[in-house]
C-alpha cells in the first residue's frame, strides 16, 4: 500500500493523506472522497506509512489522461499558494480546462489565422542586440525590453520565439486582455502559421479546452494568452514573454489575487528558462530591478516605421472660455477642433480618448437636488442611451423619467461627460464623418472587436472615440491625431500609484498617433503642471521613474517596501462593525516596528458595493514574509465569524 500527500480542491490550507494500492506519481491529478462528496486533487508527494491507517481513505481514481505537473511546476504552485495566502487545492484549479477532452468544436474558429506567411524581417541594430542577448543566456535570466511606442518590441519577441522553436522548444506569450486583438494574432500567425494556440476570456469553454490540449499535446508551438494561460502545463517550454508588463490587467482581483508577471518570473526561475518583459512605460518595480542589475535592460530608442515621434500639445482648459454663441461643447478646446478639421481634410484618422463610459457620471434633479444613487452601492448611477441609468459596479439599472422620482416636478439633468456624450457631440459637429465608439458598452465580444478593428484598418472610420480599449497595443497606419479629452481623470485618486498610472496611460495613448507618419497629440487638462503630465509631455520616462522612486522610497512604498491590503466585508453591518472593533484591538497588540506599519481598519472610500459593507486595512513591511506572518497570526487569533469575509491581497494594485 502506498500513501500520498494530496492537495484537495477545497478552501482549506491543510493537505490530506490518501492511500493507493498502485503507485501514483507526484503531480498526478486524482479524484478522492472528501467528506460526503467527491473532489479532485493533486498528489504532492509520497509519504511513509502512518502508524494508524484505519481512517485513511483510498484514492478513488487517477486521471491519467491529464499531464503530470512537473516537479518544478509543483514547487512553483506551492510558492503561489504560500506567497498569496491561498489554498493549494484552489490554486490547482487553474491548471486544468473546465471541460473534458474532446467534444465538438464550434463552427467558428477560435482564432483567425493569417492565410499568408511572412519571412523574418531584418532587425535593427538595437533589436538584434536585444534578441541575441536573450538567446545567448538560455538559462534563467529576466530581461526588460524597454522601447518607446512603435520601436518594434514585437519583432524582438518573434525573433526569439523563432529561434527557440528551431531548437525544439515552445513559447508562452502573456498579453493584457485588452491587447488580445486580431492585429497581434495576425502578426504572430503571419510568422508561425497555425502553430499558435490562444487562451483568453472571449473564447467559449469548448474553445479554451481545445486550445489548451493543442499546446499541451504538442500540436502547437506557441501559446498566446491572458494571465490564466500561465497555468497551462506547456511541455518543453523554452521562453516566456510578458508584453506590456506594466499593465494592471495582469493582476487578478478576485479569488486568487496573483500577479501574472511576477508569477511568470518565478515560473521561469523554476524551469531555468529566460523571460522577457516588454514595455514603453515599465512598472517601477521592473525598472528598479533593471537599474540595479537584477534584470538585463535592453533599450529600443527609435521608431521602426518612421523617424518622427508625435508632437504633444497641452491645452489648459481653465483658459478654454467659450463665447455665448460658440457651437463647441464645453469639453472641446478651439485648438482640438482645429486639429480635427485639419486631419479630416487630409483624409487621416482621429482618435479621441476619454476614460469614462456613458453620457454622464451623475444625474440630478434641478428642483430638489436629488442625485440618483445605486441602492446596492455607495456610488452614483451613470446615464447611458439618454434614459438608461446603470451602476458600473453591480449592474443595477433603472429607466430615467422626465421628472424627478422624489419631488415629481423637477427636471433631471445629466452632469459630466462620457464616451457616449462625446460621440453624440462629434456627430453634431461633424455630421458627414464616420464615427466608431469603442468601449465596453459597444464592444463586448470578440466578433465586434474584430469587426471594429477591420473597419479602422480599411479606413472605413474617420473618428474613433473610446476608453482604455483604444489606448494600447493598436497600430493604425492612417491614425495621425490623438485627442486626450480630460487627462485629469485619475489624477486625484487617493492611491500611491496614481502618478505612475497617469504617466503610463498618457504615454501609451499618445503612442497611438503617427506611428507611420508625422502625428499630433492634443492633451486637454485643468492641471497642466501635474508631474506625470509634464514628464509625459517631455517624453521622458527615465526622469519620471527617478522622480517617482524618490517619493516611494521616502514613504516606504513598493518597490522599497512590501504591501498587503485586507478587505473586510459583510452583508450584515452590525456583525461587521463588531468584528472590526475586535480587529482594531488585535492589531494594536501586534508588535510593530519602524519597518512595519498597519493603516486601518477603516471604512473603504466606496463603503458599500453589491450590498456588502466594506472596511479596509493596509499593511506595509520590509518583507512579504513579515506580512504573511502578521496576517496568519491575526487570522489564528481572531477568525472572522460566519458571514464576515476577510480577503487578503498581497502586492495590491488598488489600495482604496
Amino acid at each position: 500500500m502506498h500513501f500520498y500527500d494530496v492537495a484537495v480542491e477545497a478552501p482549506l490550507f491543510k493537505t490530506f493523506t490518501y492511500s493507493s494500492e498502485l503507485p501514483v506519481s507526484p503531480g498526478q491529478r486524482v479524484s478522492v472522497s472528501f467528506g460526503k462528496r467527491s473532489a479532485d486533487g493533486i498528489v504532492l508527494k509520497e509519504l511513509s506509512a502512518p502508524e494508524d491507517t484505519t481512517k485513511i481513505k483510498s484514492i478513488s481514481s487517477v486521471h491519467e489522461d491529464y499531464p503530470l505537473q512537473s516537479t518544478a511546476r509543483l514547487k512553483w504552485l506551492r510558492w503561489i499558494s504560500e506567497y498569496y495566502v491561498h489554498p493549494m487545492g484552489l490554486v490547482l484549479q487553474l491548471c486544468y480546462p473546465s471541460l473534458k477532452k474532446g467534444g465538438r468544436p464550434t463552427k467558428k474558429a477560435a482564432i483567425k489565422m493569417s492565410e499568408k506567411l511572412s519571412q523574418s524581417v531584418q532587425l535593427t541594430e538595437e533589436q538584434q542586440k536585444a534578441s541575441d542577448s536573450i538567446l545567448n543566456l538560455p538559462e534563467f535570466h529576466a530581461h526588460l525590453l524597454y522601447g518607446i511606442t512603435g520601436s518594434g518590441k514585437t519583432e524582438v519577441y518573434l525573433d526569439v520565439l523563432e529561434k527557440k522553436i528551431e531548437e525544439g522548444k515552445k513559447g508562452l506569450v502573456l498579453v493584457p486582455e485588452i491587447s488580445l486583438t486580431p492585429q497581434l494574432i495576425r502578426r504572430f500567425s503571419e510568422r508561425f502559421g497555425d502553430q499558435i494556440a490562444v487562451l483568453h476570456s472571449q473564447l467559449t469553454d469548448r474553445e479554451k479546452t481545445n486550445q489548451w490540449w493543442s499546446i499541451v499535446e504538442g500540436d502547437k508551438k506557441i501559446l498566446i494568452g491572458a494571465r490564466s494561460a500561465l497555468f497551462c502545463p506547456i511541455p518543453n517550454l523554452g521562453v516566456i514573454v510578458v508584453d506590456e508588463e506594466h499593465e494592471a490587467s495582469f493582476k487578478q482581483e478576485e479569488k486568487l489575487k496573483y500577479h501574472a508577471r511576477d508569477c511568470a518570473i518565478m515560473l521561469a526561475k523554476e524551469l531555468g528558462i529566460p523571460i522577457c518583459l516588454g514595455s514603453a512605460t515599465p512598472s517601477l518595480e521592473s525598472w528598479k530591478n533593471a537599474s540595479e542589475g537584477k534584470y538585463h535592460l535592453h533599450r529600443l530608442t527609435k521608431r521602426v516605421t518612421t523617424e518622427n515621434v508625435a508632437n504633444i500639445h497641452v491645452i489648459d482648459m481653465r483658459e478654454n472660455k467659450k463665447d455665448e454663441d460658440s457651437e463647441l461643447p464645453s469639453w472641446m478646446s478651439d485648438y482640438l477642433y482645429q486639429k480635427i478639421n485639419e486631419t479630416l481634410m487630409e483624409k487621416k484618422q482621429v482618435a479621441l480618448f476619454l476614460n469614462r463610459r456613458g453620457l454622464s457620471q451623475i444625474v440630478m434633479c434641478r428642483g430638489c437636488g436629488h442625485t440618483y444613487m445605486c441602492p446596492n452601492c455607495d456610488i452614483s448611477l451613470s446615464l447611458h442611451a439618454k434614459t438608461h441609468l446603470t451602476c458600473h459596479y453591480c449592474a443595477f439599472h433603472e429607466d430615467l423619467g422626465d421628472y424627478c422620482k422624489i419631488c415629481k416636478v423637477g427636471e433631471t439633468k445629466p452632469v459630466g461627460i462620457g464616451t457616449e456624450k462625446v460621440e453624440t457631440d462629434i456627430q453634431t459637429l461633424f455630421p458627414n464623418t464616420r464615427t466608431l465608439r469603442m468601449d465596453r458598452d459597444e464592444v463586448n465580444d470578440r466578433i465586434t472587436l474584430e469587426d471594429s478593428i477591420r473597419k479602422i484598418e480599411n479606413s472605413e472610420i474617420d473618428i474613433i472615440i473610446g476608453t482604455q480599449m483604444i489606448a494600447k497595443g493598436l497600430d493604425f497606419k492612417n491614425l495621425t491625431l490623438v485627442g486626450i479629452l480630460l487627462a485629469d481623470i485619475g489624477f486625484n485618486i487617493p492611491d500611491f500609484r496614481t502618478g505612475e498610472r497617469s504617466f503610463q496611460l498618457l504615454t501609451q495613448v499618445s503612442g497611438r498617433a503617427g506611428r507611420h507618419s508625422q502625428g499630433d497629440v492634443v492633451i486637454q487638462t485643468y492641471n497642466p503642471t501635474f508631474s506625470s503630465l509634464v514628464f509625459a509631455q517631455n517624453k521622458n520616462y527615465e526622469a519620471f521613474a527617478e522622480y517617482e522612486l524618490t517619493h516611494r522610497k521616502e514613504l516606504f512604498y513598493p518597490p522599497y517596501g512590501k504591501l498587503m491590503s485586507v478587505r473586510i466585508q459583510s452583508l450584515n453591518y452590525t456583525k461587521l462593525k463588531d468584528y472590526i472593533a475586535l480587529l482594531e484591538k488585535a492589531v494594536s497588540q501586534y508588535a510593530l516596528g519602524s519597518s512595519f506599519q498597519v493603516l486601518g481598519p477603516a471604512p473603504s472610500p466606496i463603503f458599500k458595493i453589491k450590498n456588502k459593507y466594506r472596511y479596509g486595512m493596509l499593511v506595509k513591511a520590509a518583507s512579504s514574509k513579515q506580512i504573511r506572518e502578521f496576517y496568519l497570526r491575526i487570522q489564528e487569533k481572531l477568525p472572522p465569524p460566519h458571514g464576515v469575509q476577510v480577503l487578503p491581497d498581497i502586492d495590491p494594485l488598488n489600495t482604496f
